[in-house]
This record gives structure tokens, C-alpha cells and sequence, in this order.
């Protein structure tokens, strides 16, 4: 990684507040504090000034969701008439000294603009029929002042930015610099709510104008928007979990690799299919072999890969529009389950059976959470492990202590989606066709459980697709990877021979 860099280093800004181009004449790039070049001469500097190409990108086509995004910000203005609204996408984040980790900007602001850079800022500022939007967003970096070649963020050193005037052709907004927002929103006058928790500057700048429980009813309110998909988003969600499917066949092909290694050759292996594919992993991949499948989110990934014990891979490709599936396997490392791992795997395909069987519009939304526990307590009361009757168990959710999580959750952008939804609209709801869940029931016996035989200790099953609620039922975006136990085996020897 190039270091010789005589530059500014952007997070001291960040912190500041938005840089705005007053400001920014008046401060000199700063110099890294051991580059080897002492400083920039006035010949340089008036060089680089000059000789480059027009690079303006003219006649853009507008991104493949901006009618989507129009009419969700449509929904946003009809909410709050009358109110300014500002969601930022957020900046970047140090990861240590000088480097930032990936930039992934904020799900309000994505869902709503469909750009991904960062500090940019959606604002709607009422009007008398509604709202004017406008996004600000750092325009291209200037080459007047060197920022181009010299600022840690020019586009030299980590790539061009798009123009003002190309941002507006792309998302179908008005843009602005975002440099100028602060002092724009200090002025401001009227009622205004922000989405928290991403750009310090803004809300610094709004820190007389807001309060905590009006910003959280527009965060709920762009959460629980998120709840019923539109076709672009199921089309999304669809090519993640194709994309998905991909990566665990990518997994199984290479299992011996990953036995000379260790679970990081299986998180590797499925992070080069999400690259490729999409955007990123949606999630931390959770590799988890022998044991350590009794650990619900086990993302160390660094313990051996033995034949003869099962691997519990739960991972996700996130597409470049930032939806992520959802998906688990559970899958003998040798390619066949032995007896008692066959009886555990079984019981949670049952009851993955029995909760998806209960997903179709109208019905309460817990109701295939606890479709799938009535079956996992039966088997656990029928095995001798917890004593019935089944009635009993759920009452006192005394299979909690194998079963562990909830059996599922909605999806989309986030891995666990619309979670500021309110509860009566999410988790004590009904289904509506266009949403879309997870159906993950789960056992665990971990291999310190003395209240279990031994031969149950160290074997943890889970089994996730993601399901689509329609008009008529449900759809498995998932089925392109086999469930039951003898499909599983029959497909893992597919792919090794």
C-alpha cells in the first residue's frame, strides 16, 4: 500500500463538522507527519493544475430502482408534512491510524436515494405541496488546490467520485455540495427530524432543532416501510440468494482443502463467491465445524475441519444494491450423517417443515416460530431430554435451553431487517405478501451439557432458507439448495465426484 502520501488526514475534519470551501482555502493539505517528501514546490503544485482530459460522464442512464426510490420518498414526504428531514448516509470509519474500513452507507439513506457514498445527506425541506429534495454529496475533488492528488480521499489515491451534475442524472435528485449543508441547517427554521447515529457533523448542526423521540418516530417509520417488499427489492433478494447458492456449492466442492486448513478456508471460499457476485458478505460467515456449531454466531472461524462432525454454515451474499440472504446448512463434513446426526438433523428439518408450512398472508407472524418449536419440543420430550408433557415444555420454554433463538426474522437490506420496527407492527404482526423471513430452526447440545447423553454433546443442526410471503402461500427463494438428509448427501457427492 502506497504510504508517500503528503496529505491531510480527512478525520480530523469529520469531526469538526463539514469542511466547507471557505475553510478549506484557508487550511493547507497537511503533510503526513513521516512522508518522504518535505512539502509540495509551487511548480508542482501549479503542474498538476493543468493537462487533464474532461472526464464528465454525460447522458447517464438513471439506476435500475430510482422509480422505486422516488416513490418511497414520495411515502417519507406524505408522513411528516411540514417537517425538514435530513438522512445522512454517514462517513468513513478509522480502522486503525490512517486506514478506514469499507464504507457502507446507511440503510435510510440507501433504501431512499440508492447512492452508497459517503457523507452524503438526502434532505427534504418542506414546501407548501410536499417536500424539495435535494441530495448533497461531495462533488469531485478539486484539482485548484490539489486536494485531487494530495487529500487522503482525492481521487488519485482512492478513486473519482461522480459529479454533482452526474449524481442528479444518476438518482433523479437535485445535487448539492454537501460542504455548504451545516451552515444551511444551523439557519434553519421550522420542525426538523434526522436520522441519528451516523454523521456526527449534521446532527451537531441540528443539535438545537431536534429531539430524541421525534427522530426515532422517523427511524420506526423507515424501518416498518422496509417490511413489504417491491418487486425490485424481491428481484434483489432473489440474486443474493442465487448468488448465495453458489458460494456453499463453492464450499463443498473444496471441504478436503478446508480439512488440511481450517474453517477460514470455508469463511475464504464463500467470500471470494460474494466479491465476485455482489457487494460483500451481508454478515459475518459463520463457519462452524464439530462443536463450535453450538455457538450461535461462532465468526472466529479459525478451529479444525474434521471428517466424521457435521459443518453449520450460515452466510449470506449481499448483492451491489445492499441486499443480503440469509441462508443455513448444516452439513456432514465427510458427506454422509451418522446415525444420532441424522436423528438431530431430521427433527430441525421437521420443524423448519412445519414453521414454513405456517408462513401465508394473514396469518400472525409467530406463528411459524412457534409451528417449529412444537415440533422440537415433541422430539425432545419423545428422546427423554426435558419431561412433557409437550404442553408443559413450550409453557415454561423449557426447550429453550437446546433450541436457544428465535426461529426467524425479516430480511432485506439489513441481515435482521426493520428491526426499529415497532412491535406491533413486526413481531406481534400479520403477514402480508412481499415480506420476506427467515425460517431457522435450530438444536443445539453443547459439549458441556451433562444433561444430555453423551453421544448428543458437541452437535449443533441448523437449518435457514428464506421465504417470501404471497398472495397464495409462501416461496422458497432458497430451495436451490437441497434440505432433507439424504438430498444433502446426494448433492455433496454430486459436487465432490
Amino acid at each position: 500500500m502506497a504510504e508517500e502520501l503528503p496529505a491531510v488526514s480527512d478525520h480530523a475534519a469529520d469531526a469538526a463538522g463539514p469542511e466547507t470551501p471557505e475553510t478549506a482555502e484557508e487550511e493547507p493539505i497537511k503533510q503526513r507527519k513521516n512522508g518522504l517528501y518535505p512539502g509540495v514546490s509551487d511548480e508542482l503544485a501549479e503542474n498538476m493544475k493543468s493537462g487533464w482530459a474532461d472526464t464528465e460522464l454525460r447522458d447517464l442512464e438513471p439506476i435500475a430502482q430510482a422509480a422505486e426510490t422516488a416513490a418511497r420518498r414520495a411515502a417519507l414526504s406524505a408522513r411528516f408534512p411540514g417537517e425538514r428531514l435530513v438522512i445522512p448516509a454517514g462517513n468513513l470509519k478509522t480502522r486503525s491510524n490512517d486506514t478506514e474500513y469499507a464504507f457502507r452507507a446507511s440503510v435510510e439513506y440507501a433504501y431512499l436515494t440508492g447512492n452508497q457514498t459517503e457523507d452524503g445527506v438526502l434532505v427534504l425541506e418542506p414546501t407548501a405541496d410536499g417536500h424539495k429534495e435535494t441530495i448533497y454529496l461531495l462533488p469531485r475533488s478539486d484539482r485548484e488546490n490539489g486536494e485531487f492528488w494530495l487529500s487522503g480521499q482525492g481521487e488519485l489515491w482512492v478513486g473519482r467520485r461522480h459529479s454533482l451534475t452526474e449524481a442528479e442524472q444518476l438518482y433523479g435528485i437535485p445535487a448539492s455540495d454537501v460542504r455548504e449543508l451545516a451552515d444551511k441547517l444551523r439557519e434553519a427554521t421550522g420542525p426538523v427530524r434526522v436520522v441519528r447515529g451516523y454523521d456526527a457533523g449534521i446532527e451537531a448542526a441540528l443539535t438545537d432543532k431536534v429531539t430524541a423521540e421525534r427522530d426515532e418516530e422517523l427511524r420506526v417509520f423507515l424501518s416498518e416501510a422496509r417490511l413489504v417488499k417491491d418487486d425490485f427489492e424481491i428481484g434483489e433478494l432473489q440474486k443474493a440468494v442465487d448468488s448465495t447458492v453458489r458460494g456453499f456449492e463453492d464450499v463443498v466442492r473444496v471441504l478436503d482443502k478446508a480439512e488440511a486448513t481450517s474453517e477460514r478456508y470455508i469463511e475464504g471460499t464463500f467470500f471470494l463467491r460474494a466479491r465476485v457476485e455482489g457487494n460483500d458478505v451481508g454478515y459475518g460467515t459463520i463457519a462452524a465445524a464439530g462443536p463450535h456449531a453450538c455457538t450461535l454466531h461462532w465468526v472466529r472461524n479459525d478451529g479444525p475441519v474434521r471428517s466424521g462432525e457435521l459443518l453449520l454454515l450460515d452466510a449470506g451474499v449481499e448483492t451491489h444494491t445492499y441486499y443480503t440472504a440469509d441462508v443455513t446448512r448444516t452439513l456432514p463434513i465427510n458427506g454422509r450423517f451418522s446415525e444420532i446426526q441424522k436423528k438431530i438433523y431430521d427433527a430441525v428439518y421437521d420443524a423448519q417443515e412445519a414453521g414454513i408450512a405456517a408462513v401465508r398472508p394473514g396469518a400472525k407472524y409467530r406463528d411459524f416460530h412457534d409451528a417449529a418449536q412444537r415440533v422440537l419440543a415433541e422430539r425432545l420430550v419423545e428422546w427423554g431430554l426435558v419431561e412433557g408433557p409437550v404442553e408443559r415444555v413450550l409453557e415454561l420454554g423449557l426447550q429453550r435451553r437446546w433450541t436457544l433463538h428465535g426461529t426467524g426474522h425479516m430480511l432485506g437490506m439489513d441481515v435482521h431487517d426493520c428491526a426499529a420496527a415497532r412491535v406491533e407492527s413486526y413481531v406481534d404482526g400479520t403477514l402480508e405478501p412481499g415480506m420476506v423471513l427467515t425460517v431457522e430452526p435450530g438444536l443445539y447440545f453443547q459439549a458441556d451439557d451433562l444433561t444430555v447423553p453423551e453421544e448428543y454433546r458437541g452437535i449443533g443442526v441448523r437449518i435457514e432458507d428464506d421465504i417470501l410471503v404471497t398472495e397464495d402461500g409462501n416461496r422458497n427463494l432458497s430451495d436451490g439448495l437441497p434440505r432433507r438428509s439424504d438430498e444433502v448427501e446426494a448433492w455433496m457427492a454430486s459436487l465432490k465426484g
